[in-house]
């Protein structure tokens, strides 16, 4: 099937892990990665998806012990990259759109997720709460024994570490891909 005509556009994205399964699929990818402004992005006609990583860094509840001492300009910044994604799914209404969030502070702004999931529930072998809103169709399930539970939680300490606790779940993208194509 030639998918190359529909458009996947994977904003915020750090290293395409959620939209990787489309690209192998010959849909075309379009990655607005994270050191893009996604604020300054013009809306997109003819977007067949969205798939919308807004930083987690000052949303989620694995952070919340320094929200205090980073004060409220770092939640307005990113609620502001927030907002530009739900901006540019209005305008490209597409036929499937996700905005995925570890458990955090972004549950007050959009409500309550439509989905939340663990990786072990799709196959990987570690935990780590996330919550998806949008219109999406819903992957099938297929759990396994989580032997790596605290693996994400307890990553070591280095300048990648934000980076790889912000991987996608190789299963659940692969799930989530044959749910919404």
């Amino acid at each position: 099937m030639d998918n190359s005509d529909k458009i996947i556009l994977h904003l915020c994205a750090k290293d395409g892990s959620d939209s990787e399964f489309y690209k192998a699929n010959d849909y075309r990818v379009i990655l607005i990665g994270i050191k893009e402004d996604v604020r300054k992005l013009k809306p997109m006609k003819n977007v067949y998806g969205i798939i919308a990583n807004p930083p987690c860094t000052d949303l989620s509840g694995s952070g919340a012990r320094w929200w205090a001492g980073k004060g409220d300009q770092a939640l307005l910044n990113a609620l502001a990259v927030v907002d530009a994604c739900c901006r540019q799914i209005l305008f490209s209404n597409p036929k499937f759109w996700v905005i995925e969030n570890p458990v955090g502070r972004l549950s007050t702004y959009l409500g309550k997720p439509r989905f939340t999931y663990q990786p072990y529930e799709y196959g990987d072998t570690y935990s780590k709460r996330t919550c998806l809103w949008g219109e999406f169709n819903m992957p099938v399930k297929t759990p396994v024994i989580p032997t790596e539970k605290d693996k994400i939680w307890k990553m070591a300490p280095s300048p990648e570490r934000a980076n790889l606790r912000s991987i996608c779940s190789a299963k659940f993208a692969q799930a989530f891909f044959k749910a919404n194509q």
